[in-house]
């Protein structure tokens, strides 16, 4: 073999095409970029239409959801119509000063931010709390037995919230055990994080009473939902997926009057 013969960027298969001539395969570089290139936009494709990868960015997610943890979420169960129900954890953009800056815990550096925006590696920049409340709904805290009710019906909440000695409630991050939030307005949702004693969700953004002319927002506009979080992916250990409370089944819909 000449050296003008193992310079050839492709190599014939002797094999004859649909022309009669023998086909004519591309370099492994070529090979190689082209598959990276199909990859990607894979990649991007499903990052926008299906599933997305995110980090936790902060404790509010305890016990089930651990700051770093790695999680997928998934978007078709919103398409077409669909919206967040109560007991989904989702995962929201942030509607407005909800999100400390110490919270990103998106990638720092060059690579790692290219590879998030085209879906290669988890995102930051988000929120990941729990829905309680969907549009009509009232969410009222609390019982004697310091549990949040929505439409009448108590929450007990006993295998997703972590519990703090001495709370007093599941519904803090407020002054007081005593508050009330709703009719959640239509296309907004009220959410919480499972970590009640530390968590900025709904409830640190109500208005209080001694609070006069107050302009905050608990609510989360379904339009700033992303998906909903469906598989816990890394640690390796504690992988699975997540399934919706039993608590929530039992709700009634809320009053018309």
């Amino acid at each position: 073999m000449t050296s003008e013969d193992s310079s050839t960027t492709s190599v014939e298969d002797p094999r004859p095409g649909p022309s009669g001539k023998p086909h004519q395969h591309l370099a492994l570089w070529q090979e190689t970029a082209l598959l990276l290139a199909i990859a990607i936009v894979l990649a991007v494709v499903i990052k926008a239409f299906f599933v997305q990868a995110f980090y936790i960015p902060s404790e509010s997610m305890e016990p089930g959801l651990v700051k770093n943890d790695r999680i997928l979420v998934e978007k078709m169960s919103y398409w077409f119509g669909g919206t967040p129900q109560r007991g989904d954890v989702v995962v929201f953009k942030d509607p407005g000063g909800w999100l400390d800056p110490s919270e990103d815990a998106g990638p720092t550096n060059p690579l790692g931010q290219v590879m998030a925006k085209i879906g290669l590696y988890p995102s930051g920049g988000h929120l990941v709390k729990r829905v309680i409340g969907v549009a009509g709904d009232t969410i009222t805290c609390c019982d004697k037995q310091g549990r949040i009710s929505v439409n009448g019906q108590p929450l007990d909440e006993g295998s997703y919230v972590k519990f703090t000695p001495g709370m007093g409630c599941n519904g803090p991050m407020t002054t007081t055990c005593h508050w009330s939030a709703g009719p959640v307005p239509a296309g907004n949702v009220f959410v919480m994080g499972d970590n009640r004693d530390n968590s900025d969700d709904s409830t640190m953004h109500l208005c209080q009473r001694q609070i006069p002319d107050c302009t905050r927002d608990p609510y989360v506009p379904v339009s700033d939902v992303v998906g909903k979080v469906f598989v816990l992916l890394w640690p390796r250990d504690r992988f699975h997926v997540l399934h919706r409370p039993a608590d929530f089944s039992g709700i009634p819909a809320p009053s018309s009057s």
